[in-house]
């Protein structure tokens, strides 16, 4: 296979708030389409659609009832079709996301799996007994606050969900389960996408002994190691490169949550077979406290010396080992001049400034929407804001 990935700089687009070709005040992929010409304009390669898919937008579409349907919102199938045909016509490259750690409660199999314990979907998912007083199995916490279990009254049994409720987590365990994924992805991947950005893949191997995390503070429910890099990761992702992506041309790249460099080298040595590369967080947990009890919501200065070393060590690490993405902005990032510049006085210099720490890098630019034109964080009321974990960090 070619490493076309390796010369590419990818533009994403998160479709609600890119280009609304209608008038409904929703974006969508009519307007992606009808933007084409400027993003090749800006230099991009490589486009890479958030979700898209059929949703009960409980998350902003990473809650997927249906992976083979396109939200109506953002159009029909025929409009996804044309948007990569429009792509490649233009010599581009176009990958979307797959949202494979859980569905939406809403999803067909989580229908069918809630019903009975003795379901055949059952084991598409996670389900636990209370404990003796009727509490959650463990004090797993969801990323999105509060615990990870929800009981469902109707089989006296709690679900696991690392993000909303309505987000139950998939047991890869289940090889139904795995075989479900390879078969969507084929179906899209056989319709001419490109590749992946994989949501949270880090944490679709869960630890099956469902340990309790141990804390010595009054934390009822903790996030923690046990969220990500669990026993059978690998092999999945080996599996899934084995079974589809081995099949074709394609861009691979992880949302590697819990991982260092050595844990990137796994994810990313081509030896291994498995991604072209992932996502870190380390450089971008430069200015929070990630171990406090607040997570990323508590605050720490800004020590840019602090972001070299760490930026620094991920391209020496993956040297000639594995390959590297480069990013300051993204769906779940704020605006870098806003967070880490002057957005006053000096926009321009510190847009250009980023842009070229970011670009004289070895790896792979990923541009958000909108970084390109130095845009900044916007002011409003923090409860305009339709974010899932702003509004549980909140309670």
């Amino acid at each position: 296979m070619s490493q076309w990935w390796k010369e590419a700089v990818v533009y994403q687009i998160y479709p609600r708030s890119f280009y609304d070709s209608n008038g409904d005040g929703f974006g969508d992929l009519q307007g992606v389409i009808q933007k084409l010409d400027y993003i090749k304009s800006l230099g991009a390669d490589v486009i890479w659609l958030c979700p898209v898919f059929d949703s009960p937008q409980d998350d902003n579409g990473y809650d997927i009832s249906d992976y083979r349907s396109i939200y109506e919102k953002f159009g029909t199938n025929d409009d996804m079709f044309q948007l990569i045909d429009e792509v490649h016509k233009r010599g581009m490259k176009i990958i979307m996301d797959l949202v494979v750690n859980h569905t939406s409660d809403e999803h067909a199999w989580f229908a069918e799996s809630r019903k009975s314990k003795d379901n055949p979907y059952r084991d598409y998912y996670f389900w636990k007994d209370p404990k003796a007083d009727g509490s959650e199995p463990n004090n797993w916490g969801s990323i999105f606050s509060g615990p990870a279990w929800t009981f469902d009254e109707r089989t006296g049994q709690y679900y696991l969900h690392y993000f909303s409720k309505k987000q139950p987590d998939l047991n890869w365990e289940n090889e139904a389960v795995r075989r479900e994924v390879y078969d969507l992805m084929t179906f899209w991947m056989d319709r001419g996408v490109d590749g992946w950005r994989m949501d949270v893949i880090g944490s679709i191997s869960k630890y099956v002994d469902f340990p309790d995390y141990e804390t010595d503070d009054s934390r009822p429910y903790v996030v923690g190691r046990y969220h990500s890099n669990g026993p059978r990761l690998h092999e999945f992702i080996q599996e899934m490169n084995r079974e589809v992506l081995s099949r074709y041309d394609c861009m691979t790249v992880g949302e590697a949550n819990g991982s260092d460099v050595e844990e990137a080298k796994k994810y990313t040595d081509p030896s291994r077979h498995e991604l072209n590369m992932i996502f870190t967080f380390e450089h971008m947990d430069i200015d929070t406290k990630q171990h406090s009890p607040n997570g990323k919501w508590e605050m720490k200065p800004f020590d840019p010396i602090a972001l070299k070393k760490t930026m620094t060590r991920w391209q020496t690490a993956l040297m000639n080992v594995g390959w590297n993405t480069l990013y300051f902005e993204n769906h779940d990032q704020p605006r870098v001049i806003s967070r880490w510049g002057n957005d006053r006085e000096l926009r321009k210099q510190c847009a250009k400034a980023f842009a070229t720490v970011l670009h004289g890098m070895k790896g792979t630019p990923f541009i958000y929407q909108g970084e390109e034109i130095g845009m900044t964080n916007s002011e409003m009321p923090l409860e305009m804001y339709d974010d899932l974990e702003i509004k549980n960090a909140q309670l």
